[in-house]
């Protein structure tokens, strides 16, 4: 189906995928195009304007804008609807239509405090050892305990999960440790096996399956039209994929994740890929596949690690609504680009587009290649502002140990900014129950809260709920910013001064400062 839909005057318009939030918000001078079936991080086939009208649509959109015009296309009814004259409004109307929340709430653990990667860390190289000294400078260094995630290398061939025993020799006691220190423990799966492996060869060929009579359903693996294993290239080379719509994927998927719980004690799982791209007939290197679109692939993908209580997605079509946290993509360790300058815009748009509880990317940037660049140095100044950015919001996850890379000025300014957040841990909470009931974005867009006041492109502050005014330094060298105060009395809580809002302030704002403000 084709719909076109003309922008009205004065009328901007929020929507589409998160990896591409920098192009929000779209207004009649927006040249765009984007094809959601090549998607990455949390996309929705949903469009929200700042006069009350949405756009959705049940699958993958193919967008263009120019001259003010949305021309779209998709394999399903696309509807435009007129419910209120505010950003707010088109928001919570489409919402209760289309991605009703359910009131279920994550683990609050989640929120409660910092959250630990050791993909920075140790990239490629997890081990036991690692692990433990990295949990153990922790707790040594003043930071409260949390959800741990080990990242990709703990395991032998990819799709085996499987403990490589040369790096962890006894997986278990690690756990164990882990646990008496105060962790919960995630693993890193991906739904790729490598063509090569044992699990490989077992399930495309029958006869030696430990699954007696493996044929039709009764065949693991996403299948081409003639039945052969897709193989679909992603960054790791070229593996078969699981095909989660398929309930013997499921089994075999559940049986391997429940033999790490069971025997190790693991607690929950990182799922990563999977995202829509990949599953994507084009992606496909020996063939095409029919039965099952790629959008259907991703969402079952999504919907089968809710059955764990801990767990993580960040590529995810059509997940809004769904008591899932949702990480944004890998961020460079850089101030412009791909770096600290685009969390935020990225951010809000989780929120508008259903994604309530967000973690930003680790501290510092996941951009695992940055630890391979010649003569490296970690930016302290960045890595500090990269740390207050998160302190406030639903979650912050640190990944590099600062207390390794930063000298000890900025590695102390990285745990008071992990202390702002426990502090705020009761709030926090508060939001994400409220948001599990009522769906309202936690991190919020002034624009949504404080309508037609020409907050429309305001896209380097937020509101935590509808109380807290963040206005994080995003600027190499920047010591004073200028904030956007809506209407009201704001006091800045780093001077205790109360500002008169409706306007715009300049304060200071040194590097041990996190410019926020509460509403009176």
């Amino acid at each position: 189906m084709n719909l076109k839909v003309k922008m009205l005057e004065g009328e901007y318009w929020y929507g589409g995928s998160t990896a591409e939030a920098h192009y929000n918000p779209f207004d009649k001078n927006s040249v765009y195009n984007y094809n959601m079936y090549e998607g990455d991080n949390q996309t929705m086939p949903l469009f929200l304007s700042t006069q009350g009208r949405y756009i959705w649509c049940e699958k993958p959109m193919v967008v263009h804008i120019e001259n003010g015009v949305f021309d779209l296309y998709a394999d399903s009814e696309i509807i435009l609807c007129h419910n209120g004259n505010c950003l707010k409004d088109a928001y919570l109307s489409a919402s209760q239509k289309h991605f009703k929340f359910s009131g279920k709430v994550p683990p609050l653990m989640f929120f409660e405090g910092a959250q630990y990667n050791t993909w920075m860390e140790l990239d490629y190289n997890q081990n036991q050892k690692s692990i433990l000294e990295y949990a153990r400078g922790i707790v040594k260094n003043g930071y409260e305990p949390g959800v741990l995630m080990i990242d990709e290398g703990w395991h032998t061939r990819y799709g085996t999960w499987e403990w490589d025993f040369s790096k962890f020799p006894d997986p278990r006691a690690m756990i164990e440790e882990l646990h008496s220190l105060g962790f919960k423990v995630m693993l890193w799966v991906v739904p790729l096996v490598s063509a090569d492996g044992k699990d490989f060869v077992m399930a495309t060929r029958p006869y030696l399956s430990f699954l007696e009579g493996a044929c039709g359903d009764k065949e693991l693996f996403l299948r081409t039209d003639d039945g052969r294993v897709a193989l679909v290239e992603w960054w790791n080379g070229y593996s078969a994929i699981l095909n989660l719509c398929k309930e013997y994927d499921r089994e075999f998927l559940d049986s391997k994740l429940q033999k790490l719980i069971n025997e190790y004690g693991v607690d929950g799982f990182k799922f990563d890929g999977g995202n829509i791209s990949m599953y994507n007939p084009n992606n496909i290197i020996n063939g095409t596949q029919t039965k099952f679109s790629a959008d259907e692939l991703n969402i079952a993908w999504n919907d089968f690690g809710t059955r764990y209580e801990y767990h993580e997605y960040k590529d995810t079509f059509k997940g809004g609504g769904k008591a899932v946290i949702q990480r944004l993509r890998d961020r460079h360790h850089t101030w412009s680009g791909y770096g600290i300058n685009s969390i935020l815009p990225s951010a809000l748009l989780q929120g508008l587009i259903g994604h309530p509880f967000i973690c930003p990317d680790m501290i510092g940037g996941g951009e695992w290649s940055f630890n391979y660049m010649k003569d490296f140095e970690c930016d302290g100044e960045l890595f500090v502002r990269m740390a207050q950015l998160s302190s406030l919001f639903p979650m912050m996850q640190f990944s590099w140990a600062p207390w390794r890379v930063l000298d000890s000025k900025h590695a102390n300014l990285c745990l008071a900014s992990a202390n702002l957040h426990k502090a705020f841990a009761s709030y926090i909470v508060k939001l994400v129950k409220e948001s599990a009931r009522s769906g309202e974005p936690i991190v919020r867009h002034l624009e949504y809260e404080y309508p037609h006041c020409g907050y429309e492109r305001v896209l380097d502050q937020f509101l935590l709920g509808s109380k807290v005014l963040v206005a994080p330094v995003l600027e190499k060298g920047q010591t004073k910013r200028r904030v956007v105060l809506p209407v009201g009395k704001w006091l800045y809580a780093p001077s205790g001064v109360v500002y008169e809002g409706g306007e715009v302030v300049e304060i200071e704002a040194p590097l041990e400062v996190l410019p926020y403000f509460l509403k009176q």
